[in-house]
């Protein structure tokens, strides 16, 4: 895959695992760090995501913190864009599979 992305290889490699998230999976931000091998690096997850969700198109709302929660200031319209793709939430929460 190419991307317009500055050149650094884990940004690339971070990338790819959340375009490959398939519809109507939750991940956490250490669960897109892991795939993509850098482990632990889930701060990094969350910033790439802030700032190439929009130019790249990246399902941002398919990731939560580990405990499920969502995205603070984005709670709405990411348990909208869930639901649709048959995510169930409780209490807020997206339900993470072991």
């Amino acid at each position: 895959m190419q991307f317009d992305l500055p050149d650094d290889q884990r940004t690339r490699d971070i990338v790819g695992v959340l375009l490959s998230l398939p519809e109507g999976s939750v991940v956490t931000y250490g669960g897109v760090a892991d795939a993509a091998g850098y482990p632990k690096q889930s701060r990094l997850v969350g910033r790439i995501l802030s700032l190439y969700s929009d130019s790249l198109d990246l399902p941002w709302w398919r990731v939560v913190n580990v405990q499920g929660r969502l995205v603070p200031g984005n709670e709405r319209e990411q348990t909208e864009l869930l639901k649709s793709e048959g995510i169930e939430l409780i209490n807020g929460r997206a339900r993470l599979d072991d």
